[in-house]
């Protein structure tokens, strides 16, 4: 079909009485009954990142996801099994494995209880491992989600569920979501930001941050600790800023004659993308130079200016959401802990990952309650699933200790942002194979956050092929026991 005829055929009702209308006289009627003033104006193009109105008052402003790609060992950290380590090297149960799919076990594996010690920390008593020794001294602040539970058992399908609502490709994620139905509060910052602390991407690749059918304006930016902040972002050479700013004009003014005939709302978007990459080119550099922060708090994050590390980023999501950044995303690579090396030692190997870890997670909770932005800032610190409480197959002969992954339970923090304080949520059987109380399924907890900012996540939709897309997709109920 001639191109010309197709775009005619795409066409909607609206899009075909605007482009009539400028045809004929009837458009200085029609114009003036639905805008008064549009005889004398031109057309304007809506900036998709403006802050939008939630369903209802909000908790939280803003959330900071701290992602800990791999899955931590939740038996090793927060959720104590006396009984498990009493029975550690026996058989495990033939009810809990048969028929059961592992990623890397079959058989009959052995039971292990965990090497660490626990004990009870806060007002509030909350069980936490040796391993987390920081996080100790913000017990009082954290919520412990003990009854987390996905449907999926391998790395990628398991993140892109918990980011997107499904295990495949080609959904909105999280962030886009929340920058979708709230906007940016910052008109110089993108509203959703993802930083990656030593290089290496999770599991899910990009799909963990991007706009799937949303429009491509609501996809997370990678920002950078070292080097240029955010790539492609700077002039070429040979521009100045004043020659920047003069393209960009007149590449506005061709994008908004093309909204104008088309409606098309990429074209709002590649619009909107242009000017706040200009704009980032100022205020971006400044707020991602932790420098400019007091030498003492950068030692107690652990950070170190011009360096890429999760420290690092921890810090700059503090700068990030200072400045009204509405989602900030950060992603550590390295807690898969099978046991196939001396780094993935639940006892050795995950005391040194926690401790590049655990000391930045702390000093950022202490550090948005001390600047008044914890009560609107949701932190959430965790992976995409748990691990075994028995020994992984492929190592279990082998001198180090690692787990298989396991979907049906895991633990979860989470702090501030409208969430109980020193509060444990859920419960797992004594083994740790299944949870017995008050289970919280990924979908719960995407409308448990979604609530926790104002919107109803079954009223945050997209159409999309002929449906109303969400991110719960068909499930989900707000855990009102969270809430504060």
């Amino acid at each position: 079909m001639n191109p010309h005829l197709q775009h005619l055929q795409a066409l909607t009702r609206r899009q075909f009485l605007r482009s009539g209308a400028q045809l004929s006289l009837g458009a200085i009627a029609l114009q003036s009954l639905l805008k008064p003033d549009a005889a004398h104006a031109s057309t304007p193009v809506l900036d998709p990142l403006a802050p939008q109105p939630p369903h209802f008052a909000p908790r939280a402003k803003r959330v900071i996801y701290l992602h800990m790609s791999g899955g931590p060992p939740h038996l090793d950290l927060f959720d104590y099994k006396p009984e498990l380590v009493k029975r550690d090297g026996q058989p495990c149960p033939d009810d809990f494995t048969k028929g059961r799919r592992f990623a890397f076990t079959s058989g009959t594996p052995k039971l292990m209880g965990t090497p660490r010690s626990f004990s009870q920390h806060g007002q509030s008593g909350i069980w936490m491992s040796d391993a987390i020794p920081n996080f100790h001294r913000v017990a009082d602040e954290l919520c412990v989600i003990r009854s987390m539970n996905t449907d999926q058992f391998n790395h990628a399908p398991a993140e892109l569920l918990l980011y997107t609502g499904s295990p495949r490709q080609g959904r909105p994620s999280m962030g886009s979501w929340i920058t979708y139905g709230l906007g940016s509060e910052n008109h110089d910052l993108p509203g959703f930001v993802v930083l990656i602390s030593n290089g290496v991407q999770p599991s899910g690749g990009q799909n963990c941050w991007a706009t799937g059918f949303l429009p491509s304006v609501f996809q997370g930016v990678q920002c950078r600790s070292k080097g240029d902040p955010v790539l492609y972002v700077s002039d070429p050479p040979g521009m100045d800023r004043a020659l920047r700013r003069r393209t960009l004009d007149s590449l506005q003014r061709l994008n908004a004659l093309q909204h104008q005939e088309l409606g098309h709302p990429e074209t709002t978007t590649r619009i909107a993308q242009y000017e706040l990459a200009y704009r980032m080119q100022a205020s971006v550099p400044e707020v991602m130079d932790i420098s400019r922060e007091p030498a003492a708090l950068i030692q107690k994050y652990g950070a170190k200016p011009g360096e890429a590390s999760f420290a690092n980023n921890c810090l700059l999501a503090r700068r990030l959401v200072e400045q009204g950044v509405r989602f900030v995303q950060l992603f550590d690579w390295g807690w898969d802990f099978h046991g196939t090396g001396p780094s993935e030692d639940i006892r050795d190997g995950l005391t040194q990952k926690m401790r590049a870890t655990d000391t930045p997670v702390a000093a950022l909770i202490e550090d948005l309650r001390d600047r008044g932005l914890l009560d609107e800032t949701l932190v959430i610190w965790g992976g995409e699933f748990g691990r075994t409480p028995f020994r992984e197959g492929r190592t279990a002969g082998g001198t180090n200790l690692g787990r298989d992954h396991y979907p049906d339970c895991y633990s979860l923090v989470l702090a501030g942002g409208g969430i109980k304080r020193g509060f444990s949520y859920g419960e797992t059987d004594e083994l740790g194979f299944g949870i017995v109380e008050n289970k919280v399924h990924v979908h719960d907890l995407q409308a448990t956050l979604l609530h926790l900012l104002g919107l109803d996540h079954k009223r945050l939709t997209h159409r999309f092929q002929g449906r109303d897309y969400r991110l719960t997709d068909v499930h989900g109920d707000v855990v009102q026991s969270l809430l504060a």
